[in-house]
This record gives structure tokens, sequence and C-alpha cells, in this order.
């Protein structure tokens, strides 16, 4: 089985995207679970003009799983994203400070699009270590968009598409932290239990 991680480099007001190291770390996981997957990890420039350039091609490998991981600077929870809109900011740049010239990804089809994951699934498998829940606004950036393009290249329900938003976590000891956060270790773990469930229901 092929399964492919994504996540999101820097971009304006968010310096350090947690996505990025997230994406990594899986990378090097060992589990029974994972042992028999052709796993392929990405991070996107936080870009239209990346996306547009470099998810045709990685779609082009045929994988089975499609896991995308982005940042949400303002949430505290983990969000399972249950659809994407056809719709994309004006207001605010991209990491290479373009913007759209218009408010719709697509003109002329859906006013959004749905994932097909078992959304509850993967929302038991996240909260078990981590703060989680279902979402159905992923937002109208680079996340969104991600979301959108590749839901829209799934065929036949495959690959299985899913974006998950994650809120800022802790680096370091908690008491260098001003706010109260979740650790990325604790990130770690709850990703690959949302891959794992991923992977599991694709086999299905």
């Amino acid at each position: 089985m092929r399964v492919l991680v994504t996540g999101f480099g820097p971009f304006p007001g968010a310096p350090f995207n947690p996505s990025a190291l997230l994406v990594k770390a899986l990378a090097r996981r060992r589990r029974p679970a994972l042992a028999d997957i052709e796993l392929t990890t990405h991070v996107f420039a936080t870009s239209y003009a990346a996306v547009d350039r470099d998810l045709p091609k990685l779609l082009a490998e045929k994988p089975d799983v499609v896991l995308l991981f982005g940042l949400a600077g303002r949430r505290r929870h983990l969000c399972i994203e249950t659809r994407a809109r056809n719709a994309v900011t004006l207001l605010f740049p991209d990491a290479d400070r373009s913007k759209p010239q218009h408010s719709m990804i697509a003109s002329g089809e859906p006013s959004s699009l749905n994932g097909k994951t078992p959304f509850m699934r993967l929302l038991s498998a996240a909260r078990g270590t981590f703060p989680a829940r279902l979402s159905r606004d992923a937002g109208r950036y680079l996340c969104n968009y991600v979301y959108w393009q590749a839901l829209r290249g799934a065929q036949s329900g495959r690959p299985l598409v899913q974006f998950v938003h994650i809120p800022p976590v802790r680096i370091g000891p908690r008491r260098l932290q001003k706010r109260r956060r979740q650790s990325l270790t604790q990130l770690i773990r709850t990703a690959e239990a949302v891959l794992v469930a991923l992977i599991a229901a694709a086999r299905r």
C-alpha cells in the first residue's frame, strides 16, 4: 500500500510550522501496522504555485492514502476536516507574497467537496492522546486549497484523502512556554494513530 503524508512550511504570521516537523517524524516511525507500507512524505512550500506544481506529481504516483497536515494557529484542538470549500481568501498572501485573483478555486464546480474517510473512527483514534474534534471549515487559505485539490484528484474513492488541522504545539519544557499547549511528542503519537486508522480503513 502506498501512503502519502504532507505538511507545509512557514508562511506569513507563522515563521515556524510544526506540520513540517510532524511529517518528518512520521517518516521515521516504525510500527507493525506500518511495516508493509510504502510511505512518501512531502512538505509543501506554503504557496498556491507550489501546491499546483507538486500535488499533481505526488498524486501521479497513485497513492492509496493521502494524509495532509496543516497549521491552524488559532485553534486549540486537532481538527479532522470533513469537507473542503470551493473558496480562497483574497486578503492574505501566501509565502511567495501572491494572492489569488478570484474567490473561487474552480469556477463552475460545486461549492464544496466532502471527504469520504471514516471521520468518527479517525476522531476516536486521535482522542486517545490529544484534544480533537471534527470540523466542517478548513478555512480559505492553503490548507483548504490543498484539501480541495486532493479531493478533486481522487477518482472512484482512491486515493482516500484526509486533511487534519493541527494547533500550535509546545517545543521544549512546559515551564518555558507562555501558554499551555500539548507537546510535539503528543502530536506525533496522535498523528500516527490517525494514520494507522486511515490505513486500516483503506484496506477494507
